[in-house]
């Protein structure tokens, strides 16, 4: 855990240093002047804000699913890892059960965002980070919304 904290902050140092890089380069162009250095400067700026927002939203969501993470295994309530063939790949087979079981809790605790976190792990455990990072998305909403209520 650390170490993810470590490579973290290290990337978000030099992404720091990439938008200064940016900005600096944008106040050039405007010194070089006419109205093309100014639009120049102003789509530079605009990449560098969305790149901001963008990182801050990653951030966010990242610190979210920590939480979350905490609040099961506090609870023991983590569901284990998904099930692999001697090769090292997902079981099929298995894997099939394990998403039944938490699809099932998901239906039966829609508004659950413990059964939707759950449903991601397993997502992320077979390697399916699209529909993984959804349930985790919306777990994550569930989340927000359950704090807010208290």
């Amino acid at each position: 855990m650390r170490g993810t904290k470590v490579v973290i902050a290290v990337l978000l140092a030099v992404l720091a240093f990439y938008l200064a890089g940016l900005l600096a380069r944008s106040a050039a162009v405007v010194q070089d002047g006419g109205p093309l250095g100014w639009l120049l400067a102003a789509a530079i700026v605009v990449i560098v804000v969305v790149g901001v927002l963008a990182v801050a939203a990653e951030l966010r969501f990242g610190l979210a699913t920590q939480r979350m993470g905490r609040v099961l295994a506090a609870e023991e309530a983590l569901p284990g890892p998904v099930p692999r063939t001697a090769a090292g790949g997902v079981d099929r087979a298995a894997a099939d059960e394990v998403f039944a079981h938490h699809r099932g809790e998901v239906e039966a605790e829609p508004a659950s965002w413990r059964a939707w976190f759950r449903l991601a792990l397993a997502y992320d455990g077979a390697g399916d980070r699209r529909r993984a990072r959804g349930a985790a998305r919306h777990a994550v909403r569930l989340h927000r919304e359950e704090q807010r209520r208290r």
